[in-house]
């Protein structure tokens, strides 16, 4: 018997892990895949590698930094080339704003993002009442009312799509974006922006030279990781808890005092079936969108629109109707990118698109070569790239981002009381308090806290 089991190696299981370890105990950790690092990956592109999957993670909490120098992993941040919007036939700079939601008026009305009556709309903010909200509302119904249908179709929906790939009129906004209901609840968004400090004394992301990829590699060194290790079942057992692991063919059962459950809400919900029904009820409410992340190397002699936009990428609202829904240029957001780019005296660029939302998982059916032909044709639109990638990679990622409808902190609260009734039983993960990796570690410290530090 071991001492604790985690079942997970994304980042979330991994933090996990090691802080047991660190504390003393004996820790197996059970990954389905044949990886670790969950949505941290990283592949060659053109003899470069890079991430193709989450790239940066944010600064302004501490927990994803911090642990990368507890790692031994140095820190960089993007550079200062401006994100954009693809919208209404034309590349637009993004206004400063809170997950879409407008913060600076002449910004606003001079990017051209929304037609003069979506500005004039904007405009009347200020003399709406506070919101009183006794329930839950989405960020869509929220901003609506406050600032009008096209501030959410061109501005909040690309903004949240990027981080979790959903409907800005579905996802909560208490969960999503509190910040907001707090200021709505006070009064006027644009006055309380408009007094808020717009320079900071640290950057907004950070990332990995090398990539965002390296943190899991680094967390996995020196643990007991199981890889190709499917956990079909977890039940009670005299003392501790038995999961069933691998192939129905051959079960194997592996006993534990306690379990770390860090996987994505749908298996967790299955795993706590019989262990806390209740919670296994909550979690299977929480539903995931796909996406894939299409990556590109150019050779910058053929491409020169590229390096042309001065700009690290952009975004596209879902009402304009484009195939890809961003557009990341690597070679202009992290210098590190740039640099690794420069392959035996040949200048490369690397970039990447990402297609896909909550509610079109029959788009992501397309072979891996429509999805490229879809994003080369769009980008050549956009930025009038029409030269042939020197190589490409197809990263599909099948129910990666947890949708955080409405409701979704009770849902949690609901399900953290069960499990919390079962002793030395624990979970974290992106589906509880936030999708981003500080806040994904976050969850482990909170798991590993429930189970006590010492064995």
């Amino acid at each position: 018997m071991v001492s604790v089991v985690v079942v997970g190696a994304g980042v979330a299981g991994l933090t996990a892990a090691r802080r047991l370890v660190a504390a003393g105990h004996d820790v197996v950790v059970l990954e389905s895949s044949a990886r670790v690092g969950g949505k941290l990956h990283r592949v060659a592109v053109a003899g470069v590698t890079v991430d193709v999957g989450a790239e940066a993670m944010l600064n302004r909490r501490p927990e994803g930094v911090d642990l990368a120098r507890e790692m031994g992993l140095p820190i960089e941040h993007p550079t200062t080339a401006s994100s954009r919007i693809w919208t209404r036939g034309a590349l637009r700079p993004l206004p400063r704003s809170l997950m879409g939601v407008p913060l600076d008026l002449g910004q606003l009305a001079a990017s051209g993002v929304l037609s003069p009556e979506g500005v004039e709309r904007v405009r009347r903010e200020p003399s709406l009442p506070p919101e009183h909200l006794v329930e839950d509302v989405s960020v869509g119904a929220l901003v609506d009312r406050r600032f009008g249908a096209e501030v959410t179709d061109r501005l909040v929906e690309p903004l949240l799509g990027g981080v979790y790939a959903g409907n800005a009129r579905l996802i909560s906004a208490g969960a999503a974006v509190p910040q907001l209901v707090s200021y709505a609840s006070r009064g006027s968004v644009l006055e309380q922006a408009a007094s808020a400090p717009t320079a900071y004394d640290r950057p907004v992301f950070a990332g990995i030279p090398g990539g965002m990829g390296q943190l899991p590699e680094a967390l996995a060194a020196g643990l007991t990781v199981r890889t190709g290790a499917t956990v079909r079942e977890l039940r009670r057992a005299v003392s501790g808890f038995e999961l069933v692991v691998g192939p129905t063919t051959a079960p194997e059962l592996v006993a534990a005092d306690a379990v770390v459950l860090a996987t994505p809400a749908a298996p967790t919900a299955r795993l706590l079936s019989s262990v806390a029904p209740v919670a296994a009820a909550a979690l299977a409410e929480v539903e995931s969108a796909s996406m894939a992340v299409v990556t590109f190397a150019f050779r910058a002699a053929d491409a020169p629109a590229l390096d042309a936009t001065a700009s690290s990428g952009f975004l596209v609202p879902p009402v304009d109707a484009r195939r890809i829904k961003a557009s990341t240029f690597s070679f202009a957001k992290w210098g590190w990118v740039r640099t690794a780019g420069g392959v035996d005296g040949a200048e490369l660029l690397l970039l990447r698109t990402s297609l896909g939302r909550y509610g079109e998982a029959t788009a992501l059916q397309a072979a891996d070569e429509e999805l490229v032909a879809w994003s080369l044709a769009d980008l050549a639109e956009a930025v009038g790239v029409t030269a042939r990638p020197v190589d490409t990679h197809v990263q599909r990622w099948g129910g990666g981002l947890p949708q955080y409808a409405v409701g979704h902190l009770d849902r949690i609260a609901r399900a953290r009381a069960a499990v919390a009734a079962v002793p030395r039983l624990a979970l974290c993960g992106a589906a509880y308090d936030g999708v981003g990796i500080p806040a994904v570690i976050a969850s482990a410290h909170r798991a590993v806290a429930g189970l006590g530090d010492s064995p």
